[in-house]
């Protein structure tokens, strides 16, 4: 045990540590791969480009700065940021809309880097190993069904973390360290957190992401101005670069992309890849990049949708009920909406624990998708009806408005004259609130605006989405 204690680089304070920084690299390299396949990255060159040299100037500032370090922009609407082991730093295109300067995404990163460089991270699997929980996140039945399941890898479930009151101090501390040594104005965390927190206020009880995973260690702002305080950086000369940034992220896609599938209701639609699927009307549903699909009230029952392997319905069903473990039935072929499709039913046990399920595999377009639905056997029968309704629902889209949905953008706007938030919307309509636009812009609805001054409208037309 006495081996397994190690100095924290950032801090220089020795924690007892199972995971060596060799473990840590060769960890973040295989999770940096799940989050880019799970997540997806988001298709910018410029942004990207952007975003890797202002973190490899922020790292070179660290403790750390010899690690692989890697910073991605990923495909996600959500406000949020995050690390893993081995220097590989996220941020979504949902903060980018939200902040408003390089110095505000200074601080963001900078805090980032601060979570990899004190091994936070790492500190977090070492206490999951040693409270025997493993990295492995399981789905209804066991890890062993995860093999067929569409849900969250370990790589998300580290990612997702979350890291105690002490570790987020820490690294408020570190991304101001950080930042102010690359000479950004490290003061503009506080607009960060202020904008967090008006989040949390428009959505009720709901946090942010970022807060999600980053829990709040009592007065967040307060405790960043202490820090600011007692540091000895000079801001005088500090960069803020409003403007610019804000130029990087002009005609970037807001909120949801609807051509990678959005629901209406229970029904889901997919404009880019042409089809339309119904699940269970009281089920919870969820997309990702690779998996759409549902859960039953109980929590017993799972239907997913994701591409299959193979150029036939026939091939790729032969090679999923070949797999080891797996029990299937007869294989049938069927027509499902004009589609040519087959199907089994399969059975899986593991650790005393039985599942139920059955398997569709649909030609459609140049793929073949597959429709999975399973659920613990106790309770499997009083599922069938809807698992077979939902099954059978896959069907091409043919309504052209929906086929031609187009994501909603970021967009400048160089004011002509003194004006508000609440007055330029009534005169260029927006379809969302006023009180996003406000939020956007970190300004309040009716704070009067300069003439000069540059804003972000978010243009496009209504999404046909429901939550």
């Amino acid at each position: 045990l006495f081996t397994a204690c190690a100095v924290k680089p950032a801090t220089g304070k020795r924690e007892f540590m199972l995971v060596s920084e060799g473990q840590e690299l060769q960890m973040g390299a295989a999770y940096d791969s799940e989050v880019v396949a799970s997540i997806g990255l988001y298709n910018d060159p410029a942004l990207q480009t952007y975003v890797v040299d202002l973190g490899k100037k922020l790292a070179a500032t660290s403790e750390r700065p010899n690690l692989p370090w890697t910073f991605r922009v990923v495909d996600d609407p959500s406000v949020n940021a995050f690390a893993i082991p081995g220097g590989h730093v996220y941020i979504t295109r949902g903060i980018l809309a939200h902040m408003t300067s390089e110095a505000e995404l200074a601080t963001v990163m900078g805090h980032e880097i601060g979570h990899v460089t004190a091994r936070h991270t790492a500190q977090q699997m070492t206490q999951q190993q040693l409270a025997g929980l493993g990295l492995a996140i399981g789905t209804i039945a066991s890890s062993r069904i995860a093999q067929y399941a569409g849900q969250a890898s370990q790589a998300l479930q580290v990612l997702f973390l979350k890291f105690s009151r002490d570790d987020e101090n820490q690294a408020d501390q570190l991304g101001i360290r950080y930042s102010s040594r690359a000479n950004y104005d490290s003061r503009q965390m506080v607009n960060v957190m202020q904008m967090l927190g008006r989040i949390q206020a428009q959505s009720g009880t709901k946090l942010p992401e970022w807060q999600a995973t980053h829990p709040d260690p009592g007065n967040r702002i307060q405790h960043i101005n202490a820090i600011l305080s007692s540091t000895q950086a000079n801001f005088a000369n500090a960069t803020v670069n409003r403007d610019a940034y804000e130029r990087r992220i002009d005609g970037m896609i807001f909120g949801l992309d609807p051509r990678e599938g959005f629901f209406k209701g229970s029904e889901f639609f997919h404009p880019d890849l042409k089809f339309r699927l119904a699940f269970p009307s009281d089920w919870q549903v969820a997309n990702t990049k690779q998996t759409v699909g549902a859960q039953s009230p109980q929590q017993d029952a799972v239907i997913e949708l994701k591409l299959a392997p193979g150029s036939s319905a026939e091939q790729a069903a032969r090679a999923f009920r070949a797999q080891e473990g797996l029990q299937a039935g007869t294989l049938t072929r069927a027509t499902v909406n004009g589609l040519t499709a087959s199907t089994a039913p399969f059975a899986a046990t593991s650790e005393g624990t039985t599942l139920r399920g059955n398997a569709m595999f649909i030609e459609y377009g140049t793929n073949v998708y597959r429709l999975l639905a399973y659920g613990m056997e106790a309770g499997w029968a009083n599922h069938q009806a809807a698992v077979q309704n939902a099954l059978r629902s896959f069907a091409p889209l043919t309504d052209t408005t929906l086929l031609n949905v187009q994501p909603q953008r970021i967009r400048l706007f160089t004011l002509d004259r003194r004006t508000t938030i609440t007055d330029l919307a009534r005169q260029r309509r927006s379809p969302v609130p006023v009180a996003t636009l406000a939020l956007i812009n970190q300004v309040e609805e009716n704070t009067p605006l300069e003439p000069g001054r540059v804003v972000k409208l978010v243009v496009g037309q209504p999404l046909p989405v429901t939550p």
